[in-house]
């Protein structure tokens, strides 16, 4: 067993070049979806590169076949656009051995386009609550896998990319994970870069976008959804440039429409 693994959600990779890509300075497992169902392995001079291809869809899931395959002591996700920095997975392991008492620490990452950095996503050391929590991505998400099995935490298959809806999978994920009692920090260290030049899902403060998250605030929180939910249409009315009213119809369509996982109609 390996003390640190990095989980790949990714697509359409034809070869193990994404780690090097990437990289991966670390033993790693590469979940792929693409239109076979494939493993494939190799040894590097950093680790072991195991990528597993299946005919799926959904970073949900794909997340979920990477976690079923790891099995080193702290597993690190990450997405495809991101090139870590050349001591930092090492770094991440020094952290958790610094925070003996964290299940899960969230990282800071350089966010880049068009190759400049445009901003750094940095934190302090220190322990986190839910209401701080729920921006961290999945990317920038690392736990110790004992913790992760004893709380039975998997990513939800319906939100994110290739879902019924659109995104939110993360924050599910950390919603469980302090439902489950788990101790969550933030850390100063910086992975690497992740470019942000385009996105394989999300097409801008639209119709769906809005629809899909009354779904996920309907999932997220069942109790209080109803008095929660202004700070969110608020915030994606201004973005969307529709009124107050216009955007609270369609984020309570998609919150009705949960309950029966129907999916956006125009």
């Amino acid at each position: 067993m390996s003390e640190l693994q990095v989980l790949v959600a990714t697509m359409k990779q034809q070869d193990l070049s994404l780690a090097e890509r990437m990289n991966l300075r670390a033993d790693a497992i590469i979940a792929n979806q693409h239109d076979k169902s494939e493993t494939v392995e190799a040894l590097t001079e950093y680790g072991k590169i195991k990528m597993i291809t299946t005919p799926t869809r959904g970073v949900g899931l794909n997340r979920n076949i990477a976690l079923t395959a790891a099995d080193a002591d702290i597993l690190l996700f990450a997405d495809d656009d991101i090139i870590y920095y050349d001591n930092a997975l090492e770094e991440v392991k020094r952290a958790f051995e610094a925070l003996p008492d964290a299940d899960i620490i969230f990282f800071g990452l350089d966010m880049t386009r068009d190759g400049e950095i445009y901003e750094r996503r940095r934190h302090p050391i220190k322990r986190l609550h839910l209401y701080n929590s729920m921006r961290f991505g999945g990317a920038r998400i690392a736990i110790r896998r004992d913790a992760l099995m004893r709380a039975r935490l998997s990513f939800s298959r319906l939100f994110g990319g290739g879902c019924i809806y659109g995104s939110g999978e993360d924050s599910l994920f950390i919603r469980d994970c302090f439902r489950a009692g788990l101790r969550v920090y933030s850390h100063s260290l910086v992975l690497g870069k992740c470019a942000k030049d385009s996105s394989t899902w999300f097409e801008g403060f639209n119709e769906k976008y809005i629809f899909d998250k009354g779904a996920w605030m309907a999932c997220a929180f069942p109790r209080g959804k109803h008095l929660l939910k202004w700070h969110f249409i608020r915030r994606i009315a201004k973005r969307a440039g529709l009124s107050l009213g216009q955007t609270a119809k369609i984020f309570n369509r998609g919150m009705k429409a949960y309950k029966t996982l129907a999916t956006y109609q125009a």
